[in-house]
């Protein structure tokens, strides 16, 4: 629903006039960041694709680090396709919804092998590469390849449903939001728009207490006019996660090594390394069922507090078990030394297992 109140005067909202002004604005305060090209250089799609991609779901303050990275590591796509998974995941480590490392190496490849190094150019087209959703193709086929293409991500999101006065909450007004920034995207500078929108939203139209005051969209602003800019965009309650438990198993050899095994590929964290873990429950097992559990017969020891970590569908607590053992024999997986576990394909979850283990400052209370 766009909200409309006939006894006051709306703002009017030429397409071309809001384009216009907008792109004005961000000539004169377009942000700085590490994949974007200045002005007057032709944008790289490797570069736009792999930052779109590290961006989803994740703050620029997290992604930047890890895409100096990629890009000394691996600074064209047929680098990234050349390498292997286990690199791939063990770069992108702690930069968390991990299926995306497998995606990404995934499309690497497609386009090396397939579209002979070149990225589709067409917000069609890239849909059909792994991991590449409505609004990651649009970013790309817009700030890569100037395609009249909208990019809609949580800032334009709430850009839109100010200037439009959109009551309808989220996420069942993703749709018309779309909609209405597509409306806006001008035939030329399509990528400076998806930009500008996004940098509006991140410095100015922010999620609470926007500089109205330093808006160029001011007067044109439906939520400005009325006073309601700090109430949207409208959201949906929040459903409650449900909240699973269970325990983690940490063995460390008499050379300080850990053992790790590999989950599978397909599923939740599919592919990386974790120490040994027993299935998730309502509850913690018992210590008799916890021992069962156990990837072998040793004096596992559990460890005071719980390991608290939130996944998008459920919360997650889990008891650590630690043991420390002599000799490696009846198990399977990898022993890895100290020095090998800063650079192992390990998930925030398990590093902060493995270090609950062997400090107690990592102890939380159990609820």
């Amino acid at each position: 629903m766009i909200l409309t109140m006939p006894h006051m005067r709306e703002p009017r909202q030429n397409p071309h006039v809001a384009a216009a002004g907008l792109l004005a604005w961000y000539d004169a305060n377009r942000r700085v960041l590490p994949w974007r090209a200045m002005p007057g250089e032709m944008p790289d799609p490797y570069r736009v694709w792999l930052s779109e991609v590290m961006l989803q779901q994740t703050t620029v303050a997290a992604v930047a680090g890890y895409y100096r990275e990629f890009t000394n590591r691996w600074p064209c796509v047929d680098a990234l396709a050349a390498a292997s998974l286990d690199e791939v995941r063990g770069a992108w480590a702690g930069l968390g919804y991990y299926a995306r490392a497998r995606n990404l190496h995934e499309t690497a490849q497609m386009v090396a092998h397939e579209h002979g190094g070149r990225f589709p150019s067409s917000a069609a087209a890239l849909r059909r590469l792994p991991g590449v959703g409505p609004y990651t193709a649009g970013a790309i086929a817009a700030i890569a390849f100037d395609e009249r293409e909208a990019a809609v991500d949580a800032n334009a999101e709430r850009v839109i449903a100010r200037f439009f006065a959109v009551e309808e909450p989220l996420p069942r007004s993703k749709p018309t939001l779309r909609n209405l920034a597509q409306s806006l995207v001008p035939a030329r500078r399509a990528g400076d728009f998806a930009q500008a929108l996004m940098d509006l939203g991140a410095t100015v139209c922010t999620p609470k207490r926007p500089s109205c005051s330093r808006c160029p969209w001011k007067k044109n602003c439906r939520a400005f006019s009325l006073g309601i800019e700090e109430s949207l965009p409208r959201k949906a309650p929040r459903r409650v996660r449900p909240l699973r438990r269970g325990a983690a198993f940490v063995a460390r050899d008499r050379n300080g090594a850990i053992l790790l095994v590999k989950r599978p590929e397909k599923g939740l964290l599919g592919g990386m390394l974790q120490p040994p873990l027993g299935p998730w429950s309502a509850s913690f097992p018992r210590r008799s069922d916890a021992l069962k559990q156990a990837p072998f017969r040793a004096e596992w020891r559990r460890r005071p507090g719980v390991v608290s970590h939130g996944f998008t569908h459920f919360e997650l607590e889990l008891e650590v078990w630690r043991a420390e053992v002599r000799a490696r024999g009846g198990s399977t997986g990898s022993w890895l030394a100290p020095h090998a576990l800063a650079t192992a394909a390990l998930p925030t979850l398990m590093r902060k297992i493995i270090a609950h283990a062997f400090d107690p400052e990592f102890a939380q209370p159990a609820r």
